[in-house]
């Protein structure tokens, strides 16, 4: 009996110093998640901006959540780094790069980079994918408003964004299942270019139409 005692006489202070740690994961885990879900809603707030041309709004939106993943990487992540692989950390970031690649292409601005954006590589690049979609969405809008200006410029960039996700041929354990994004992403680039060369193509038979209809002579 005594040698048992001696045996588990550590035993409580080592379960303190384990609950201790729990408690502390625990609670910078709570804190992870209520900033995830903040930057996931100004982030989606920010494309809806997009949508709407308000892209000083976007921009404001942007940077609130900016903020926000700063507060991430230094209150939680440098202190709990294995919560950085975390499923919910990974979707905030994605989201985030989705809405600031998208406010940058369609606004015809540089592409911002992961590492400018503070986010994972396997986020970024499935937030550019996932940006593809707000792409057609804008580009939906921009035909039904009959404004063709940068419509084929869209489509290219979608076109290059889907060309380099192809090539990323790795297991979805490091990309954190890009390979379904990309699948994703080239059938939405397939329709997009069926939509956008029917409405050309229409657009064309229109202005022959309208050439022939105007060299006709009037007929008294």
């Amino acid at each position: 009996m005594r040698k048992n005692q001696r045996a588990t006489k550590n035993l409580e202070a080592v379960a303190e110093r384990i609950r201790l740690h729990f408690a502390a994961k625990d609670t910078a885990r709570e804190k992870a998640l209520r900033l995830s879900r903040e930057i996931i809603r100004y982030s989606a707030n920010a494309i809806r901006a997009v949508h709407r041309r308000e892209e000083t709004s976007a921009e404001q939106l942007l940077s609130s959540a900016r903020s926000l993943l700063k507060e991430l990487e230094r209150d939680v992540l440098r202190k709990q780094n294995d919560l950085v692989h975390a499923g919910f950390i990974n979707d905030a970031q994605k989201e985030f790069a989705e809405a600031s690649t998208t406010l940058a292409l369609v606004t015809g601005k540089s592409l911002p980079e992961p590492e400018t954006l503070g986010v994972s590589y396997p986020a970024y690049l499935n937030g550019l994918g996932e940006a593809v979609g707000e792409l057609r969405r804008y580009l939906l809008d921009s035909l039904r408003r009959n404004d063709l200006s940068r419509c084929e410029e869209l489509l290219a960039i979608m076109d290059d964004i889907y060309a380099v996700l192809i090539t990323m041929d790795f297991p979805d354990g490091i990309t954190y299942g890009l390979r379904r994004t990309s699948d994703a992403v080239r059938g939405i680039l397939e329709k997009t270019r069926g939509d956008l060369t029917l409405v050309l193509r229409q657009k064309e038979l229109e202005e022959k139409l309208a050439r022939i209809s105007d060299q006709k002579p009037d007929v008294f």
